[in-house]
This record gives C-alpha cells, sequence and structure tokens, in this order.
C-alpha cells in the first residue's frame, strides 16, 4: 500500500455566498437582476412580472435559495384599476400587461402582467409608483449590501443586534449544508466546504466573503514525461482566454503585465462588483492587449506607489476570458511582484 506523499499546502482564496435560510432581513439589502428574470407570488409559485437585467429590488427576506424582495416601479396610470383584494389596492387592468418603469417615461425595468395586484406607493399625473412584494432565484441576483437578520416580526432582533458583523480576520464555520466556494461571484465552483469547517475572512463585498482555507489533498508525483489535458496554466496567453472566454476559468496562470492605472469598476462592468478596484495592465508590453487584475479591498494598499508603465509580474486566477463590456480577460490577484529592471 503506497503511504499518501506530502503536497504542497494550497490556499484557496475564493468568494463565499453566506446563506441564511428561513430568516428575513432589513431592505438594507439590495438585489440587482444578472438577467430577465421572474418574479414570483412564492418560492415555485405563479409569476407576478418579470424584471429585466440590472432591475434592483430591496431584499426583505429569504427562504433556502429564494429571496424575498420588495419590487417598485411607474407604471401608466390607465392601465390599472383599484381593487381591495387580499390587501392590495390595485390591479393591472391592461390586456397584455404594462411595463414597469425606473420614473414616469423612464427605463423599463420590467413587465407586469394582467390582473397583477399591486400596492400603491406614490402618484404623479398620469403616473403611480407601485410596489409588490415577491420572490426571486437568489441565483439569478446579486446582492449589493450586507444584509442585517431579523426575527420573525420583520425588526432586527436583540441577538442579531447585538452580533457584531464578521469582519476580515475572523474565523467563521459553515453551516449545518457545508459551502460552496467559487472562483469569484458569480464564478465556477471550485471546491465544497464540509459542514463546520472554519474558514477565515479576508475581505467582505456585500453578501459575498472572501475567504481563506487551509488543506491537504492527494497528488501523487508525476513522471515529468507526462502532461496533463489541456495547455498548461504557463503557457496560456492573454489572447487565449479571449478567443473561449470560459473554458479557462478558475486557472491561474503568470504574466509579465505592463502597470497602466488603479481603477474601480463602474456599474455597467457586470463581471465587477459596483466600485470593485482594479488594476488596468497590458500583456506584452505598450502594443499588447489589455488585461484587468481585479484586487481584493484589503489589498488595494500594496498598489501604492505603481508608477505608470512600471513592469508587474502577477499571478491570478482568470475569472473570466472576455469581460461582457470590452471582451478583456480578467484575472483575481493572487500574488504581485514588482519587476526592477537595471539602468
Amino acid at each position: 500500500m503506497v503511504s499518501p506523499r506530502r503536497v504542497t499546502r494550497a490556499l484557496l482564496v475564493v468568494a463565499l455566498c453566506s446563506a441564511w435560510a428561513g430568516s428575513s432581513v432589513s431592505a438594507q439589502s439590495t438585489a440587482r437582476a444578472r438577467a430577465a428574470e421572474n418574479v414570483r407570488r412564492e418560492p415555485n409559485g405563479d409569476v407576478v412580472a418579470r424584471v429585466e437585467a440590472g432591475a434592483t429590488m430591496a431584499v426583505v427576506g429569504r427562504r433556502d435559495r429564494w429571496l424575498e424582495v420588495d419590487l417598485e416601479g411607474w407604471v401608466w396610470e390607465r392601465s390599472l384599476q383599484a381593487t381591495d383584494r387580499d390587501g392590495f389596492d390595485l390591479v393591472v387592468s391592461e390586456p397584455q400587461g404594462e411595463n414597469l418603469r425606473d420614473a414616469p417615461s423612464g427605463k423599463v425595468v420590467g413587465r407586469v402582467g394582467r390582473g397583477t395586484l399591486l400596492n400603491r406607493v406614490e402618484r404623479r399625473p398620469g403616473w403611480i409608483k407601485v410596489r409588490r412584494r415577491a420572490w426571486i432565484w437568489s441565483a439569478s441576483v446579486v446582492e449589493m449590501s450586507s444584509p442585517v437578520v431579523a426575527g420573525p416580526s420583520g425588526r432586527a432582533s436583540a441577538a442579531a443586534a447585538a452580533t457584531p458583523t464578521v469582519r476580515p480576520g475572523a474565523f467563521v464555520p459553515a453551516d449545518a449544508r457545508g459551502a460552496v466556494v467559487l472562483t469569484a461571484p458569480a464564478g465556477d465552483t471550485v471546491a465544497r466546504v464540509a459542514p463546520g469547517i472554519e474558514l477565515e475572512v479576508v475581505a467582505r463585498e456585500g453578501s459575498w466573503a472572501r475567504v481563506r482555507v487551509e488543506g491537504w489533498t492527494w497528488l501523487p508525483l508525476r513522471d515529468s514525461a507526462a502532461q496533463p489535458a489541456g495547455a498548461p496554466a504557463a503557457a496560456l496567453k492573454p489572447q487565449d482566454l479571449t478567443s473561449s472566454p470560459t473554458a479557462h476559468r478558475g486557472r491561474v496562470v503568470t504574466w509579465d503585465l505592463q502597470f497602466i492605472s488603479l481603477e474601480h469598476a463602474e456599474k455597467v462592468r457586470t463581471d465587477f462588483f459596483e466600485g470593485e478596484p482594479f488594476l488596468l495592465t497590458r500583456y506584452g508590453g505598450t502594443d499588447g492587449p489589455f488585461v484587468y487584475v481585479a484586487i481584493p479591498a484589503d489589498r488595494t494598499g500594496e498598489m501604492d506607489g505603481l508608477v505608470p508603465l512600471e513592469r508587474l509580474r502577477v499571478t491570478g486566477r482568470v475569472r473570466i476570458g472576455a469581460s461582457s463590456l470590452t471582451g478583456t480577460p480578467i484575472i483575481d490577484l493572487v500574488a504581485l511582484e514588482r519587476v526592477r529592471t537595471s539602468r
């Protein structure tokens, strides 16, 4: 029987989505739809509305993998009728349904069908702002801020109020269902953590935590002539990623890059958190392709003193081979070394 060999200890530094099954949360948490999605009367229930990608909703509760949300928007007044059914005061009367907008005559953020019951929030000439409490599949949205756990009454319980937010440096155990570890928020699964295993929180971004867990894995030494399937990570170039955007997710690459600037992601950059810091760099010099290097919020201090056109050796994990906005590869920073050139 071959005894296990000692192997290099791996640090998994990845994004983890926290879940509070069966609890409610205050409306301090906001969800943004990743893509067009149905909003339902109850989990797996009847569809009451459909929201467009980018639509935002206040999160007020959760059940398993469903979020309870307050959906708000403006509807043309002539498409509504008064009602007193089930605690609602308006119903959509237009046979084909009606658009839900972010302002009177504003951008369409969703659509409500005929017969959908709504509550009135505000009125302006020709328009009514409405609200509907309903449920949406949690994987279809990104939560924008940290929720506050609340008790059955809907108010934050004394225990929750007394419990501080989990901050970087703290250790938290995976819950009774374990934890799924992703390459990045909305990224691919790279590991599953057993229930009770403690995870070190190294950074937070809203309801996501960047965590570290240490462990050992069986990795037998192989004949040097044996080659793994696919191109070795060292041979991958940005062009390989852009030609096949999802094929190399989670792979670790080390590239010599030219630093241009430290940026913060705007809302339109949907492959990032809004405000997430990243380095704008070039691969292969001033004529090479651009590469975005996502920086954990707790490591931005390491970027102080970087000079435009400075050379860096960056090790990172591939988040996406081509960003949706510009087609530029995005890698998550693992390690960075400033390359000193002799004069």
